[in-house]
């Protein structure tokens, strides 16, 4: 008996919200078996229940009838019982609007309003606040808090007072008419002073109204000297606070008020007014301060005393600083000011948040000035060079200064945007903290890791390969023949230290040790500052110390990164490993779909297979192509056609794959249209010229068609390549969660199709249409890389023969230019972009339309004569694993088509009928649900395939083909009123297919 007494066994399945074991209704159903039980215990946990249930399945019936159910316990239940559906009404406030009988639960809730216990009632209050913001203009309920707020309870009236605050800020109406009583109440002597400490942040809310906001206002300035005690000041100040804040007229008084209690001597109440400061800097409250009232604030720095204030004060500087106006006039006016007191910050070595947060200051001035050119910050610049370095090593010591640390390295990183010559110098400064002996704490040394990937970013790559590191003669030899790019990475200088480091951090490491995550770091700016070279043989033999020590997890991030900044030989060599130690088979099938892509690009890139390119690095030797052009791209096209089917094995219903095999079967179009152009080249000779051409191509009007097979098969390769071309961007389109990386490398990819395409135009026909602009020139390290390969193809299409419109030829040298841009292409390693591995955001819309059909065989049956009413109802639902979204949906557009399945009868072919109808309608989600409909006109009978298409509108206007896409069929019974007609021979198989369905 002691193990039934000592474990309470409950009798819902932990699991009954996944999809897979439950819908909705069951779900439901056993919740409300929850509900009906005769334990308190069991009830309240089936209460507890409901907002998970709302955020798996939140469709408007669902949660109406919930709440119905919900309002009927909260009658007959006790307070307990109320208490928790209290919180479920707090913690389903996206839901609310899906109430569609509103009215009903408000009734019925409200009947606790004439119980005789004060705490039910003040649990109905509660609740009533909670839904307030779809009962705004309730008058009853109105009514029933301001009698509330006279009751003797102080439970009540505390409930009263939380309810007036909530229907305050929803209602105009409720606010003007509480305002006067709200007044009477925090003036009169009977009530208590906590009371009135509850009742004054309620005055915030009366916005609605100027008058009445004024009135609110001329009432809290003359409360200050009546109550001076300093919960009431902080209290007042941070309710005009926010009423300024939110009228923008007051703005101007509100920060005289405050700048006159800067002076005062109780601490709260001067970090209270510091606050509000910074509440007020905000970008829609900043524009309405005077001019003087940014020289006022600077001038009391000196009333403020102790870190807090500093550090508060120096925040609102910060803040003032995002808005470009007050930037340009702190730059220009209170420069000198400004200065002086960051470096007063500064100079207190004992407070590091504090002077980091001056350093912040200076280091946004600095960015801001660079950036736009306004003002000559070379004195500002000055002193963050001079106390950057120090700072950075004393936080860097210090496990509870972690956060400073991460500020500092984020504005190092900022200036550096503005500033290739500072980030130079700030890059020689991180490195060296990793060269010192001193041993940092984790957290620390992930955060200094993570700073010089951030760094490297800003530098163009330098296309140089290594022979090696060691000694001062080390040889670069260049794989292509162009000259360096102007700004080098100063990073490839510090890449020495930086293996030692890392070469020490995986000998030290344990296989679960926490120092594995910055030897990932490491690994990855390894793997980024020698993007687009050879590696040396160090950097290899660093990545094979990890295969004998690291986790599969650990192999498998590093792997990725190799994959992403284009170093496949790596990649193929750790996935190998890997995918022979995972037992999976979906994670086995995954990996090595990814071996065989790392193992075709290092075809392509080398003219090796995976095995040469091992004996390669064994004798750590540069690589020597020995395979021809043609015989890489088939052996790589092989290689994706084998990766295509092990992608295949490895998706499922819930992991579908989608965007990983749309890619790889656009990759393996374009390298056979690759292959198809080298096999013109090796054509032309072997084909040539009919000797008719030339009176053929005189009948065509089409003078270059005597050049024969050649004219036709580049022609030909045109289409192949528009149609690649065409492929990326439907894919770009569909990648609505999408990273910013991602989406760049499909429109670069999107480019280097159509740049190619018109390369070949040129060659092909006579008069070929304009050249392709190219967008973007890549913010990223990899997306860079890849538009600087489209550089060099623009470049080398200069070497095409200049010759006049009317006198082309298509000779030798125009194909070799063609072999040409292929080597550019294929010598290029391929970065796969991040949304091939990771998925950081995920957008999904549940539709539920109606009418449905019995079965998803069976048709929906419609009387003649009569249209089809079509509803549509529909759930967003987000998930990221950042705070911040990459694009978030403004709007959703409905698409209903509707097309005729069976050919009309003869005696209905001459009517003008229009067989196919598109339908389109745009809605604006609200708290992520959505709703539709449309009125299907349908004209005859016979049986009808009815899509519904799904496109998504971000905040920008731009339109995303995201789905979900649904249909069925719709069947219109024939007007048994009209005469029938026989069907002739051509439409009998028609008759037969509707009998079939």
């Amino acid at each position: 008996m002691a193990h039934l007494t000592g474990t309470r066994v409950s009798m819902f399945n932990e699991t009954f919200l996944n999809d897979n074991e439950h819908d909705s209704n069951a779900v439901l159903m056993e919740l409300d078996k929850g509900l009906r039980s005769h334990k308190q215990g069991i009830q309240c946990e089936a209460i507890v229940r409901f907002p998970r249930l709302f955020e798996k399945y939140p469709f408007p019936i669902l949660i109406n009838s919930s709440f119905i159910k919900l309002s009927e316990f909260f009658v007959s239940g006790s307070n307990l019982l109320r208490f928790w559906v209290l919180r479920v009404c707090q913690q389903s406030e996206n839901h609310l609007d899906k109430i569609l009988s509103i009215d009903s639960f408000v009734r019925r809730i409200f009947m606790v309003m004439h119980s005789n216990d004060p705490v039910a009632r003040a649990l109905l209050l509660r609740t009533l606040g909670a839904v307030s913001r779809v009962i705004p203009e309730k008058q009853q309920v109105h009514h029933a808090i301001r009698r509330a707020l006279d009751s003797h309870d102080t439970v009540e009236v505390e409930a009263a007072i939380y309810a007036s605050s909530c229907f305050a800020a929803q209602s105009r109406s409720f606010a003007i008419s509480m305002c006067a009583k709200i007044s009477d109440m925090i003036e009169s002597l009977q009530v208590p002073v906590p009371m009135k400490l509850l009742l004054i942040p309620v005055l915030r809310h009366m916005h609605h109204d100027a008058n009445t906001a004024a009135l609110v206002s001329k009432l809290c300035l003359e409360l200050l000297p009546k109550y001076p005690a300093q919960s009431f000041v902080v209290a007042i100040i941070n309710t005009l606070t926010q009423l300024s804040a939110r009228t923008l007229v007051g703005v101007p008084a509100q920060l005289d008020v405050l700048l006159d209690f800067m002076q005062d001597f109780r601490t709260p109440v001067r970090v209270q007014v510091l606050r509000s400061f910074y509440e007020l800097a905000g970008t829609q409250s900043v524009h309405a301060w005077p001019k003087n009232a940014i020289g006022a604030l600077i001038g009391k720095f000196d009333t403020c005393t102790g870190a807090q204030e500093h550090f508060l004060f120096l925040s609102i500087l910060l803040k003032l600083i995002d808005c470009p106006l007050t930037c340009q006039q702190l730059l220009n006016e209170h420069r000198a000011a400004l200065l002086k007191l960051c470096i007063v910050c500064i100079s207190k070595l004992d407070d590091y948040t504090t002077a980091t947060q001056a350093m912040a200051v200076l280091a946004a001035l600095v960015a801001y000035g660079l950036k736009k050119q306004v003002a000559q910050v070379d004195d500002i610049l000055d002193v963050v060079n001079l106390h950057m370095e120090g700072l950075l090593l004393c936080t860097a010591r210090k496990a509870e200064c972690t956060k400073d640390l991460r500020r500092i390295l984020a504005y190092g990183i900022r200036i550096t945007q503005a500033d290739a010559e500072f980030g130079a110098d700030f890059i020689e400064m991180v490195t060296n903290t990793l060269g010192d002996n001193v041993t940092y704490p984790p957290a620390n040394a992930e955060l200094i890791c993570e700073a010089l990937v951030g760094l490297c970013e800003h530098f163009q790559l330098k296309k140089y390969a290594f022979s090696s590191f060691e000694g001062e003669e080390d040889e670069m030899v260049m794989q292509t023949d162009e000259p360096p790019p102007p700004k080098i990475n100063p990073m490839l200088e510090r890449l020495p230290l930086i293996l030692h480091k890392l070469n020490k951090l995986i000998d030290n490491a344990e296989q679960s040790d926490p120092q594995w995550h910055t030897v990932e770091i490491l690994s990855a700016l390894v793997l980024q500052t020698t993007m687009g070279c050879y590696l040396p043989q160090m950097v290899v033999q660093c990545f094979e110390k990890c295969l004998d020590r690291a986790n599969c997890w650990t192999l498998y991030r590093i792997a990725r990164t190799a994959s992403r900044y284009g170093h496949h030989y790596v990649a193929a060599h750790i996935y190998t490993k890997v995918s022979e130690m995972v037992i999976s088979d979906h994670m086995h099938y995954f990996l090595v779909a990814l071996t065989q892509i790392s193992q075709a690009e290092c075809i392509l890139n080398y003219g090796l297979d995976y095995a040469h390119m091992r004996n390669n690095y064994a004798l750590a030797a540069a690589p020597e192509p020995m395979l021809p052009l043609m015989k890489r791209l088939e052996m790589a096209s092989n290689l994706y056609q084998q990766a295509l089917a092990s992608l295949r094995a490895c998706s499922s219903p819930q992991h579908p794959c989608t965007f990983q095999l749309e890619y790889l079967k656009i990759r393996a179009q374009f390298l056979q249209t690759l292959h198809l152009a080298v096999t013109v080249k090796n054509a032309q000779v072997i084909v040539p010229p009919p000797a008719i051409a030339g009176s053929l191509a005189q009948n065509a009007r089409d003078y270059l068609q005597k050049f024969g097979h050649v004219t036709n098969q580049l022609r030909k390769l045109v289409k192949t390549l528009k149609a690649c071309e065409e492929s990326y961007a439907r894919l770009y389109k569909s990648s609505f969660d999408a990273d910013h990386v991602t989406l760049e490398f499909l429109e670069v990819a999107e480019f280097q199709c159509a740049l190619f395409a018109h390369i070949i135009e040129s060659i092909c026909y006579a008069t070929p249409p304009e050249a392709p602009v190219f967008l973007t020139t890549g913010e990223h390290p990899e997306t860079r890389y890849f538009a600087s390969s489209c550089q060099r193809m623009e470049l080398m299409q200069k070497n095409l023969p200049q010759e006049p419109p009317n006198a082309k030829t298509i000779s030798n040298r125009h194909l070799d230019v063609i072999i040409a841009q292929i080597e550019i292409i294929t010598k290029t390693p391929l970065c796969l972009p991040r949304y091939f591995f990771q998925i950081l955001q995920s957008t999904q819309i549940k539709l539920s339309v109606s009418p449905q059909p019995r079965s998803a065989s069976e048709p929906v049956i419609v009387q003649s004569g009569s249209n089809l009413v079509i509803k549509v109802e529909g759930v967003l639902q987000h998930f990221t694993k950042k705070k911040q979204h990459f694009r978030r949906v403004d709007s959703v557009q409905l698409s209903l088509t509707s097309q005729l399945m069976t050919p009309r009868l003869t005696s209905e072919l001459m009517k003008p009928n229009n067989d196919t109808v598109t339908l389109n309608q745009t809605v604006k989600p609200q708290r992520d649900f959505l709703s539709g409909s449309f009125l299907l006109p349908i004209s005859s009978g016979g049986q009808f395939q009815v899509t519904l298409e799904t496109f998504v509108i971000d905040e920008h206007g731009i339109t995303w083909c995201t789905g979900p896409k649904s249909s069925m069929l719709v069947r219109v019974l024939d007007d048994p009123t009209k005469p029938t007609t026989a069907p002739t021979p051509s439409s009998s198989q028609a008759v037969g297919q509707t009998r079939r369905f």
